[in-house]
């Protein structure tokens, strides 16, 4: 346990929990009756999406919002709002929102990206947190114990007071950027899109566990099993 008040990288098997206490003493929260919800944080292409998998592999559920996103921008109401705001432009060639054109339109400098921004953000994120809790109770009704909610904006969206326990994924700034550009990012969405979320510092000391993923899937797996088994028994 850290004892400065910060979470500390976990090599395993080392016990990385924090000041927080992880496991059987944390009751499951009321937003779904017996399902304890993990939530991913950490930077850009830090790998939450290979712990979210791993996690699943373990037991848990996932509860993705970015997919949540994607069928939230594909629903009438939203298409509808989008036209209305930006215009038959923001259409792709299959008549549906255009995600690229809209990141253009949101991470573009002030002041008309961060207004068109609070727009996209009042716009769907009431809407895919619906759809994230309907996905919850369907998954609670399944028999699932734990979920991992794999969101870019946790913190943005007023999600993280959903979740039980607060996971920080980390990886350094050189390696994440290397990950991003795999993907065919360029650096300077990769520092946009950084630069709106809730600094990596902030999210590091509200987390209760930390996941080094510097190393290789087994390293990272090997400290989410100790994760696992504290949370479970």
């Amino acid at each position: 346990m850290a004892n400065d008040g910060h979470p500390k990288p976990c090599e395993a098997p080392v016990d990385c929990r924090v000041d927080r206490p992880v496991g059987e003493n944390i009751p499951p929260r009321p937003w779904v009756s017996g399902l304890r919800v993990i939530g991913l944080v950490g930077g850009i292409a830090s790998g939450k999406t290979l712990v979210a998998t791993l996690l699943e592999r373990l037991g848990a559920c996932r509860l993705d919002a970015d997919r949540a996103g994607h069928e939230v921008l594909r629903s009438p109401e939203v298409r509808q709002a989008a036209i209305e705001r930006w215009g038959p432009q923001i259409l792709d060639a299959r008549g549906e929102i255009d995600r690229r054109r809209v990141a253009e339109l949101v991470f573009s400098p002030p002041p008309d990206g961060p207004r068109e921004r609070s727009f996209l953000e009042r716009l769907t994120h009431p809407r895919i947190g619906q759809r994230l809790q309907e996905e919850a109770r369907r998954r609670a009704a399944e028999g699932y114990r734990v979920a991992v909610l794999d969101a870019p904006l946790l913190f943005e969206a007023g999600w993280v007071k959903l979740c039980d326990v607060l996971m920080f994924v980390d990886a350094p700034r050189q390696l994440r950027l290397a990950r991003a550009l795999a993907r065919g990012w360029s650096e300077k969405e990769f520092a946009e899109r950084e630069g709106v979320q809730e600094s990596l510092e902030s999210k590091r000391k509200q987390a209760d566990w930390v996941v080094d993923n510097s190393g290789s899937p087994e390293q990272t797996r090997a400290q989410l099993e100790a994760f696992w088994r504290r949370l479970v028994g």
